[in-house]
């Protein structure tokens, strides 16, 4: 199991920092999208 998880690890990395920034990109958008109805 130990074994497995690191493998994946390794073998995703490139393509889990893009879906880091996707994620932290949507996070944005949605705080923005929330709070964009106060500020009009």
């Amino acid at each position: 199991m130990k074994f497995d998880l690191k493998s994946v690890l390794v073998r995703s990395s490139g393509t889990l920092a893009q879906d880091a920034a996707g994620l932290a990109s949507l996070i944005v958008m949605l705080v923005i999208g929330l709070h964009l109805p106060g500020l009009l």
